[in-house]
């Protein structure tokens, strides 16, 4: 329950910028407002290597970075399909931005199921404030100390590092060499260090370096046990959060929200390429490539695969939604088949962008030409495991055909 002065900090945070009358539609909108500048900024965010603080400003002021925060803490608090859409609206204009957004807001999502006094300590002082993450388990090691754990570990991808105020670092937590738990440790940037690794092929503007820690003490409070996210009501601020939105399995359909990156990357893929190819004609023949139906064919398959991997990843989490509605917790295959349909959607949308990028010719080839900033993007995206097919689709294969999938504990 509440404290007296945990609730007296949420109304003085939700005074201070309140976004808890915004509509999902009304949230849309916004996000659609922003395409013009992110697709102009696009190019000077991969050269920052990071989200630019003219995009941050823009989703602060938005209040976008908020949209499944608490409305108690002045956050928007929409059903969880707007961790995607939200995102594949952003990513008509920079996939990076969009990217950034949907870890950044489903850090303010996983943050509503700590500890009251967890959720205290960072919204409290600053309802805005950015959360980054380290979510491989594997690359952090805990052990229990008296009243919480020390932690150290080395993790990669820390997308939206270079602007927050917080990080959730993922932790396998071992008594000797025996495995007893899995804990989501919320982290003070004035407590982790950034490492500056972030030279790569795509995706270039989230910013995505490495952060590490060395024999840190978590608090109890500020180490959500991960066994507790993975549906129903039994995380430690259920009572505080009641919104059904909060018993979704983060395991299940938790990278669906930047699977919003990859869909809206690949529209402006189509956008950009049927504004280009309208009243383009060949370099040498002369002739009007739109009267081409090879390329007629390539257009119409890339916005249908696109179409297909948006109402693909809608209806696992309007499914998902459905359950927690519903007071219970997901089944393993239910849990299976959404990361399979995940991988398969991204999947789509990469293959409409190698279809469209291969449309563009030689043009394809040069710095400036957005379509391949796209190609690279999408590739680059799609390295998630959450998006890797053989890693998503294999576990439920198994499943149906009546095998024995030994499911990871976090799942």
């Amino acid at each position: 329950m509440s404290t007296p002065s945990a609730r007296k900090q949420a109304k003085a945070a939700s005074r201070a910028t309140d976004f808890s009358a915004v509509t999902y539609e009304q949230a849309i909108e916004r996000a659609r407002a922003l395409v013009p500048a992110l697709r102009e900024r696009a190019s000077r965010a991969e050269d920052a290597r990071s989200l630019l603080p003219e995009s941050e400003a823009d989703l602060h002021a938005s209040g976008l970075l908020r949209c499944s925060q608490p409305k108690r803490w002045g956050g928007m608090e929409l059903d969880y399909v707007a961790l995607f859409d939200i995102p594949a609206e952003l990513a008509r204009g920079c996939a990076s931005t969009a990217w950034s957004c949907a870890n950044l807001a489903i850090h303010h999502w996983m943050l509503a199921l700590y500890d009251e006094r967890a959720q205290a300590e960072v919204w409290g002082e600053n309802p805005d404030a950015l959360i980054a993450s380290g979510i491989a388990y594997p690359q952090g090691g805990a052990r229990r100390a008296e009243g919480g754990f020390v932690i150290e570990g080395h993790w990669n991808f820390s997308s939206g590092v270079d602007g927050s105020q917080w990080n959730m670092l993922a932790v396998t937590v071992r008594d000797g060499q025996q495995v007893i738990d899995h804990r989501m440790c919320l982290v003070p940037r004035s407590d982790f260090e950034v490492v500056d690794d972030w030279h790569v092929l795509g995706m270039r503007g989230t910013g995505s370096k490495s952060v590490r820690v060395k024999d840190l003490f978590v608090p109890e409070h500020r180490a959500l046990c991960m066994y507790l996210a993975r549906g129903g009501a039994d995380f430690p601020g259920a009572r505080s959060n009641p919104h059904p939105h909060y018993r979704i399995p983060l395991s299940g359909v938790g990278s669906h929200c930047v699977a919003g990156a990859a869909v809206g990357n690949a529209q402006a893929a189509l956008e950009l390429s049927t504004v280009a190819v309208s009243d383009r004609t060949t370099n040498y023949a002369a002739a009007r490539m739109r009267e081409f139906q090879a390329v007629q064919l390539r257009v119409a398959a890339a916005g249908a695969r696109i179409d297909a991997a948006r109402l693909i990843v809608r209806k696992d989490l309007f499914e998902a939604q459905g359950i927690a509605e519903a007071g219970r917790a997901p089944t393993l295959e239910e849990k299976l088949r959404a990361k399979r349909n995940v991988a398969y959607a991204v999947q789509l949308c990469t293959e409409a962008v190698d279809s469209l990028h291969g449309m563009a010719g030689a043009r394809g080839i040069y710095d400036h030409y957005p379509i391949q900033r796209l190609f690279r993007d999408a590739h680059s995206l799609m390295g998630h495991i959450a998006f890797s097919w053989d890693a998503q689709a294999a576990p439920w294969g198994l499943v149906a055909l009546g095998g024995d999938y030994q499911a990871p504990a976090t799942l």
